[in-house]
């Protein structure tokens, strides 16, 4: 097996990929394909951190727009998705045989964790798979940020932005068949093109911690491995 050059990665996943696009909720099929591809991820032997989104089931701003409902309440509602799609999540891993630990940054204690950092660290050491639900525990911040908050946090050497396309274009790839796909690019210049990749806080705040970002499909075999042996797969984000 090739040697990875990374040992500890942090993988974000959108609630979207446990549903076919433009469904809603958890589908059977879409997170068992998700959790097989995590399960052989770990055996390359990193340790795997996850961050989970809630968007298939509800997103605070877009919520709150739409309703009588404050920010910040919607935003909580948000947090208690990504608590759901976790413990979805961390059940389709242990069928298959992979351990793992949910740790929410709210508070749900029949069902998970809370998140403290010294614990998640000594998950990953155990070489359980973990995954960090609750967002940041405040309104406001997007799951990306979460990501970015906690891969600084837990000392990783890659965030991973697992996505349904190729990476980072020049335009949206949907709407305009001609989009580029950019293959490497500086935290600097997504901040300063304003690039939707990412909100601006988790590309600064992994500008400050010098965690490289890979986006790349996870639906395409191998390019997980690929991003672990320090090959070029996606888009690069970094210095």
């Amino acid at each position: 097996m090739p040697n990875i050059k990374y040992q500890r990665i942090l993988l974000k996943l959108s609630g979207e990929s446990f549903c076919r696009p433009g469904g809603f909720g958890i589908e059977g099929d879409a997170i068992e394909s998700i959790a097989e591809r995590i399960v052989r991820l770990a055996k390359r032997g990193p340790q795997v951190a996850i961050v989970v989104g809630g968007g298939n089931f509800l997103r605070g701003a877009a919520f709150s727009r739409n309703s009588h409902i404050p920010r910040t309440t919607a935003d909580y509602m948000g947090m208690l998705a990504t608590v759901m799609n976790a413990c979805a999540l961390q059940e389709t891993l242990e069928k298959l045989g992979q351990p793992t630990r949910v740790l929410s940054a709210i508070e749900v204690s029949a069902i998970c964790e809370p998140f403290v950092r010294r614990r998640a660290i000594r998950h990953l050491e155990k070489g359980r798979v973990t995954i960090l639900a609750g967002g940041t525990g405040n309104p406001f911040f997007s799951t990306d940020t979460c990501a970015a908050l906690r891969a600084a946090e837990i000392g990783a050497e890659l965030m991973i932005k697992a996505t349904k396309v190729d990476g980072v274009y020049t335009d949206d790839p949907v709407k305009y068949p001609d989009a580029e796909l950019i293959e490497y690019i500086s935290y600097q210049d997504v901040l300063s093109q304003n690039l939707k990749v990412m909100d601006p806080a988790a590309v600064s705040l992994c500008r400050e911690n010098h965690i490289p970002i890979v986006v790349l499909n996870i639906f395409k075999d191998g390019n997980i491995t690929r991003a672990l042996q320090g090959e070029h797969v996606g888009t690069v984000i970094s210095d």
